[in-house]
């Protein structure tokens, strides 16, 4: 891929991605596969303004050997420095940009149930840290090609051919592959909020979502929620960044508890670099009661994923994305969610989205959890959206606006 191409891809992540601000810190987490573009997302970070660039190595090869070869014990340990890193980190509120590329397949046969009580543990440490520092910072997940990830989504590619190919998708996806890619999302941004806007004026209370695969799910959403899409804004502030590139989605986090029905997974699903091919989800009263894979040990390792703490068997976010999605025209399966969440409808088990409530600022942790945020260690998005999708809302008095009509919007901004 050219070097012009890649360096304007830098310069998004850093621009509309974290947005960084003059003097602040940025951190990059990358795996091993692509150290040249790492290069020049840091420098584009320095151009911008940061104060100091560090990279931090995530590569879930490593995850795989420590999985086998720690003991449970080790495996479940924090070490004292990495507890005051992230503290540190909670106080300097550095911009983080995550950069992805591993292999889906990359955690095929390791024992979930030790990583499972592994990450529980930590997570008892990790996540109130995590929880302080939720609205104060900048964060933005894009992607990388990596080399065993290109020969999966396209397998009858020679490697370096697949990972070029991969990397012309993932330009395409993240809307950088124009003559001005911060003006494209600019644009973007704008288009997604109206359907925002929209959708916030109707005061739906119910959404309900079927689809000629089976999938027949009633959801509940909270008093003075709202949709929210594209760039998002600091707590506090309006200075804005973008999570996700690509994002088709509009979303919003469900009341906990109220969700009734049976949904039906529509894309693979990869879970911890643990590939899912499909799935279903039965809720009563808001839990999952019951879950099933294509496998045994599909379904072995989705029952650890609902189990890994109270709040991960109930909904996080409900996210509306049309069957026309950009990403899903590219009739690619990318195997990786970032992407196959883009191109479908998707909903997502645990953690909820406190900035989704109206004037959010105002609200203790306790008292979103109470309102009906759900909390939880994960947040794990999985694809629904089918080519019938049909989907409703129901306002207060009971009028009923349809919103997704055979896949797509049903209406006009």
């Amino acid at each position: 891929m050219k070097k012009t191409v890649l360096k304007k891809y830098a310069e998004l992540i850093v621009k509309m991605g974290v947005n960084v601000r003059k003097g602040q810190e940025v951190i990059i987490n990358a795996g091993l596969d692509q150290p040249d573009f790492v290069l020049m997302v840091a420098e584009a970070a320095y151009k911008a303004g940061a104060s100091r660039v560090t990279v931090d190595e995530r590569d879930a090869r490593f995850v795989k050997l420590d999985a086998k070869y720690m003991t449970q014990k080790n495996l479940s340990k924090l070490d004292d420095w990495f507890v005051a890193r992230l503290k540190q980190r909670s106080e300097t509120l550095p911009a983080m940009i995550y950069l992805e590329s591993d292999d889906p397949d990359v955690l095929n046969g390791i024992n979930f149930a030790k990583y499972a009580k592994a990450q529980q543990a930590k997570s008892k440490v990790i996540k109130p840290i995590r929880d302080e520092m939720d609205g104060k910072y900048q964060w933005c997940i894009a992607a990388v090609p990596g080399k065993k990830w290109a020969k999966k989504v396209f397998p009858d590619l020679r490697p370096a051919a697949a990972e070029e190919k991969l990397w012309e998708y993932i330009l395409k996806c993240a809307r950088a592959d124009g003559n001005d890619p911060v003006q494209e999302w600019k644009n973007h941004n704008e288009a997604l909020k109206k359907r925002c806007d929209h959708i916030n004026s109707l005061g739906i209370k119910t959404v309900e979502i079927r689809s000629g695969n089976g999938t027949d799910l009633k959801i509940g959403l909270i008093k003075d929620s709202m949709f929210l899409g594209g760039c998002e804004a600091l707590k506090g502030s309006d200075h804005f960044y973008n999570p996700n590139m690509p994002s088709e989605e509009i979303f919003i986090s469900p009341k906990r508890g109220e969700a009734e029905g049976i949904v039906y997974s529509s894309r693979p699903f990869s879970y911890r670099g643990y590939l899912i091919n499909s799935f279903s989800v039965r809720f009563e009263n808001g839990k999952a009661v019951e879950i099933k894979g294509s496998t045994d040990k599909e379904t072995e390792v989705l029952s650890a994923m609902i189990n890994m703490d109270e709040g991960a068997s109930y909904l996080g976010e409900l996210a509306l994305v049309p069957y026309s999605s950009p990403i899903r025209e590219t009739e690619v399966v990318y195997y990786n969610t970032l992407f196959d969440e883009n191109a479908a409808c998707h909903l997502a088990l645990g953690d909820g989205f406190e900035n989704c409530l109206r004037d959010y600022e105002k609200y203790s942790d306790e008292e979103a959890k109470k309102i009906g945020i759900n909390d939880s260690m994960i947040h794990e998005d999985f694809m629904i959206g089918t080519s019938d999708t049909e989907i409703v809302g129901i306002d207060a008095e009971g009028k009923k606006h349809v919103i997704f009509k055979k896949g797509e919007w049903a209406f006009k901004i």
